[in-house]
């Protein structure tokens, strides 16, 4: 591959084709994901299992990270992405099936096809970042991310008019969200698949021999060397308890909003602002991490988690959960931003994918644990015991990082006498 190939307009090319593709993705989950928990507890007969779609949904990312990460050095980034939106659409189309013939088992196996989708899905962030140069790593992830504001808009905003499609077709109503993902999965998977070209591998490549900032000669580590590193032990950490404690509150808000008589059009109200939190400001946030770097975006997050477990338990009121979710979706979004930056820095250019694939189980897994016990724990203590939960892991992420400070204050040698 040549230099001419290296372009800065390839680069914004597959970047393009990338933003598109997770702009689809996430309109998709968000629509599907509206009505999961209210679903769940309906097929499941019991609030206690509301959750557990969602947590078959990361359990389901968290199996199929690794493998599409492996994918990713056999075959390429492009067909393992592809093989993401196939288990995706799959998933949707399984949950269509379930939700017509009220099998609560059914809608859990789509949950979890689904999941592995968003297992390749979301490293598409490392994809685009491995075809930038380093100091523009921490941008391009934030724009990646930022894709999600198109699911944050039109993912809630397609579940009234795709009720009302499904109805016109003789369907029930409730599957009208999941018919819409499937469209959008498709339109995804064509869009990886025809137009992700160069591979970005070929990219990030040639990209390591022509930078001399990238090291081509290192061996590469194994996995335990690599995770016992203490800034990839943060950087996981940052997206691990992020992404949990999101989890944590998110997924029972719509139910905890039923309970209070809110009607579908209130809860899609409320996810579509924790959503624009989540993903609206990340182009920002890069900037801000660029600019202030990775620790101190870390701490500004758990601080906006913290607060966002506060104000969620106070009142239903639509106006109040809108606030608190939107704070939660933007704490996640400072974690998530950072914690991927730090790790994609921590890594050299062969071990990328493979690394960066079991970082994606390791948050998988610790999310999955949140969304599991949130149905219980709602059922013993309400909003205010989740949110309490919540904090508590928060301040676990505070005390990581007052470690990893004092670690590396430990590190710097002292300044020599003048």
């Amino acid at each position: 591959m040549n230099s001419a190939t290296l372009s800065h307009a390839t680069r914004q090319r597959l970047t393009g084709a990338l933003f598109f593709s997770q702009s689809v993705f996430s309109a998709a989950m968000i629509a599907a994901f509206t009505l999961t928990p209210i679903l769940a507890a309906e097929l499941g007969g019991s609030d206690t299992v509301a959750g557990v779609p969602n947590t078959v949904t990361l359990l389901g990312r968290a199996l199929a990270a690794y493998p599409i990460g492996w994918l990713f050095d056999k075959v390429g980034r492009r067909l393992g992405l592809s093989v993401g939106f196939a288990l995706a659409l799959a998933g949707a189309l399984l949950t269509v099936w379930s939700v017509m013939n009220t099998s609560f088992i059914g809608f859990c196996a789509g949950a979890a096809l689904m999941g592995m989708g968003r297992g390749g899905s979301d490293q598409a962030r490392y994809v685009a970042a491995e075809v930038q140069t380093p100091d523009r790593r921490a941008k391009v992830i934030g724009l990646i991310v930022f894709a999600g504001t198109i699911g944050a808009i039109g993912g809630p905003a397609l579940v009234g008019p795709s009720a009302s499609f499904a109805e016109s077709w003789d369907l029930l109503g409730d599957t009208g969200p999941y018919l819409a993902a499937m469209v959008l999965y498709a339109v995804g998977l064509l869009t990886i698949f025809f137009f992700l070209r160069p591979d970005p591998q070929q990219v990030s490549q040639a990209l390591a021999v022509e930078n001399p900032t990238e090291e081509t000669d290192v061996p590469i580590r194994p996995l335990s060397q690599i995770f016992r590193q203490p800034t990839v032990l943060l950087a996981v950490a940052s997206m691990a308890i992020g992404q949990l404690v999101m989890a944590l509150i998110m997924v029972i808000t719509p139910l905890h909003m039923d309970h209070h008589n809110h009607g579908t059009e209130s809860v899609s109200l409320v996810i579509m602002a924790h959503t624009l939190g989540m993903f609206g400001l990340s182009s920002v946030t890069g900037w801000l991490i660029d600019r202030y770097g990775r620790l101190p975006l870390i701490v500004a997050g758990s601080t906006i988690l913290i607060l966002s477990g506060i104000l969620a338990p106070l009142s239903a009121a639509v106006p109040n959960l809108a606030v608190a979710l939107f704070l939660l979706g933007l704490g996640w979004n400072f974690c998530f931003i950072a914690g991927s930056s730090l790790l994609a820095d921590a890594l050299a250019a062969k071990e990328r994918a493979r690394a960066q694939g079991a970082s994606e189980v390791l948050v998988s897994l610790a999310s999955s644990a949140g969304s599991l016990g949130t149905g219980v724990v709602f059922n013993q203590g309400g909003m205010t015991a989740v949110a309490a939960v919540g904090i508590a892991l928060t301040l676990l992420l505070v005390a990581l990082l007052f470690w990893f400070n004092r670690f590396q204050q430990q590190r710097t040698p002292p300044a020599a006498p003048a």
